[in-house]
């Protein structure tokens, strides 16, 4: 279902993705960061929702369809990396900070941060050409809104 995707993610000389790609490539990250810890609760998948019909301005279920092809796609995903270079050559530095937040609001979904979470968001973070102290004020964003 997804070969078209992860053919053009693992080009030695990727082009852009389509805008269409690219936002199931964060989704299945977004799902990735969920999974991380070996519970992807209620909470996290409704945050997801929320995270993707507010970025892509979309109707409660187009976002949910989105996740779910996001989570059929992190099932079939090989690696993390494709994600991330897909996400860094489609968007801005600002949208990808914006995407960090994007994954602390997800990993902060069920009010907790597990190692596994955070060890994969660090890895995450440069990927994407954000560094450690911009992720952490990312975090600390998320955690204000929240609070």
């Amino acid at each position: 279902m997804f070969a078209d995707l992860f053919r053009r993610l693992t080009e030695t000389a990727p082009e852009r993705l389509p805008d269409e790609d690219a936002r199931l490539a964060l989704t299945a990250l977004l799902v990735r960061i969920a999974r991380a810890d070996g519970d992807y609760s209620a909470q996290e998948r409704q945050r997801i929702d929320r995270v993707v019909a507010t970025r892509f301005g979309l109707e409660a279920e187009a976002a949910a369809a989105l996740r779910a092809d996001g989570e059929a796609a992190e099932a079939e995903a090989p690696d993390t990396i494709r994600f991330t270079r897909a996400i860094k050559d489609a968007v801005p530095l600002d949208d990808r900070i914006a995407v960090i937040e994007a994954l602390w609001d997800v990993v902060l979904a069920d009010g907790h941060r597990d190692e596994e979470e955070n060890s994969l968001l660090r890895m995450i973070a440069p990927l994407l050409g954000v560094n450690d102290r911009e992720s952490n004020l990312a975090r600390r964003r998320v955690e204000e809104r929240r609070a």
